[in-house]
């Protein structure tokens, strides 16, 4: 019988999905970076759920303040790959009786800061005991109907590009990267990207997750990515924990989107990494790459 290492990720969450039934109110369900439901004639509702497990994704040496911004930072950043806007959010708490009262304290510190920061009211949740410690997010928003962003809408011959800069994020910007909310809602207003998606697993793993769901293979220049200082093109491709936007637009809005982008982004470089191609052109969808995959027996915090 297969194990989780041996499937991996995705694969398991298309096994466990398999047979679930969606009524018309679900616009979007598993696999995109948040789930979109019908609200409003004008607006629809976005869903999301995300845990930071001790050991995974922090440990007890990570400044608790960090710990509970990383929490909810990764989840806004889903918000700002759909193009929307966060508003409510409820947190599941798993600890050990053991910890203090005060380190606890702290990592709700954080989360109320970034909450504030980003007007999110922090509205519940529920506690438990476990061995480690856990918080779950889970996050409601807004999305104009008309403006939301898919990782499924890619066309071939796409142009690829990416925000920001990649690799080397356990230096530190994995706990203090900043999710590109504004970004994302300028994108999906003034570039009406046909794809886009946060980078949190690695450009390796989830550039193979926006050609598959968009039905493409495609083209990547390693050598054209935009790298944090002192990293390799291999760790821009691989590291994860990014959180930066990668989008694919038509190739024809280009030079006018990069022009409204400096003018608007001044400090922040867009850069074109590739683009998307027909299948049985350059790289087809591979989720044996690189990038972090939970299951994967090598991963570690």
């Amino acid at each position: 019988m297969p194990t989780l290492a041996d499937i991996g990720e995705d694969k398991l969450i298309r096994r466990l999905m398999r047979g679930v039934r969606l009524d018309g109110d679900v616009i979007a369900g598993a696999g995109d970076d948040c789930a979109v439901v019908r609200s409003t004639k004008n607006e629809h509702t976005l869903l999301k759920t995300d845990a930071l497990v001790q050991d995974v994704h922090f440990t007890l040496e990570t400044p608790p303040k960090l710990i509970g911004r990383k929490a909810i930072a990764r989840v806004v950043s889903d918000f700002a790959a759909m193009g929307g806007t966060p508003r409510h959010a409820m947190i599941t708490l798993v600890a050990p009786p053991s910890m203090e009262v005060e380190f606890l304290a702290e990592v709700y510190r954080g989360m109320k800061a970034i909450a504030k920061d980003y007007g999110i009211n922090l509205v519940g949740g529920e506690t438990s005991r476990g061995l480690v410690l856990m918080l779950s997010i889970s996050m409601t928003g807004t999305v104009p109907s008309k403006r939301w962003m898919s990782r499924s809408e890619g066309k071939a011959g796409d142009v690829l590009l990416v925000t920001g800069s990649l690799g080397g994020s356990i230096k530190g910007k994995h706990l203090k990267f900043t999710p590109r909310l504004e970004e994302g809602r300028w994108l999906s207003e003034n570039a009406h990207p046909h794809a886009m998606m946060d980078i949190s697993d690695g450009l390796a793993k989830d550039l193979p997750r926006l050609a598959l769901a968009s039905g493409t293979h495609y083209q990547v220049n390693v050598a054209s990515l935009p790298c944090n200082p002192g990293c390799t093109f291999d760790q821009a491709w691989g590291d994860g924990e990014d959180y930066e936007l990668l989008l694919a637009v038509n190739p024809r809005t280009l030079r006018s989107l990069k022009a409204k982008w400096s003018e608007a982004f001044p400090k922040l470089p867009l850069t074109v990494i590739g683009k998307l191609v027909p299948p049985g052109e350059g790289r087809p969808p591979d989720f044996e790459s690189t990038g972090w995959d939970h299951f994967a027996l090598s991963a570690d915090a």
